[in-house]
């Protein structure tokens, strides 16, 4: 069995599950580091995509000059692990209902559309919301990474009664790729249980929105004028929201929006926490 996941979290939770069933030695685990609701998806079944994506996740991440060519290696080093799989392995995908997850999950089908391996997509949001939700709790899985080790043990058991895909529904995901990887948008959000392409300032107006929010808190409290640290307001933005983009994309949004003069800042923009914003007047 190999088993992809898109994520460090989500998969390292597994390898901590696999390990207490006793599975960790017989069954492989692929994934992937990189986020894909966010960056250029356009042609990335392509070596032309794949190198367009890493050239703009270098520079709209932000990404430290000694951290990117890890990040590069492990993106190659999943593509290639993927085309390896033997014909005769079981391949399971765990995807919650996001953006991120759902994209991975067409890309990787389409990656393997050659292959006639038996192939099962276990869904975590629908599996932890049937086997693992208290009644008394109200919550949703938004990405897979936030389940734990024991809660994906349960999951992994109950997998085991699912169907495998079959030709016509892989057939459908796979286009569901081809028509994704022609997209010129650098941002996908989750709605009405499809992959939404949408413009890379849709959440401007709202992380300007929160600073109004957060700078009339601190006037409240006497602070008026004061800058604020990057992280909080991307903090707030992130908490609020009800799909997964990532801390990194909010705050390549961030930058662009000082870029505009939407924002003033102190410090330095190599790292988010290096530096903090306000609003400009115009704005409050």
């Amino acid at each position: 069995m190999i088993h992809i996941l898109f994520g460090d979290y989500p998969a390292g939770s597994l390898r901590v599950a696999l390990k207490e069933l006793g599975k960790y030695k017989l069954e492989q685990i692929i994934s992937f580091r990189d986020m894909f609701s966010i960056g250029p998806v356009r042609k990335l079944h392509e070596k032309s995509g794949q190198e367009a994506r890493l050239k703009w996740t270098k520079i709209a991440l932000n990404d430290e000059n000694d951290d990117f060519p890890d990040f590069q290696q492990k993106f190659y080093k999943a593509i290639n692990q993927i085309y390896s799989i033997p014909k005769d392995v079981p391949i399971t995908l765990w995807v919650a209902d996001n953006a991120h997850e759902q994209t991975g999950l067409r890309y990787v089908l389409h990656l393997l559309k050659n292959k006639t391996n038996d192939i099962k997509v276990v869904n975590t949001t629908k599996m932890y919301a049937e086997h693992c939700k208290r009644p008394n709790i109200e919550y949703t899985v938004l990405q897979s990474g936030e389940l734990s080790p024991e809660k994906l043990q349960v999951i992994y058991e109950q997998s085991k009664l699912t169907s495998t895909l079959s030709t016509l529904k892989r057939k459908q995901l796979e286009e569901e790729w081809l028509a994704l990887a022609e997209s010129q948008e650098t941002l996908r959000i989750w709605s009405k249980g499809r992959i939404k392409s949408v413009k890379e300032d849709h959440y401007d107006q709202y992380m300007i929105k929160m600073a109004k929010k957060l700078q009339a808190e601190r006037e409240h409290e006497h602070e008026p004028g004061d800058f604020m640290k990057s992280a909080r307001l991307i903090g707030e933005v992130l908490g609020h929201l009800d799909q997964y983009v990532g801390d990194e994309f909010l705050e390549y949004r961030l930058r662009k929006l000082i870029e505009k003069g939407d924002f003033e800042m102190e410090g330095s923009l190599k790292a988010m926490r290096f530096y903090s914003v306000r609003l400009k007047r115009g704005f409050l």
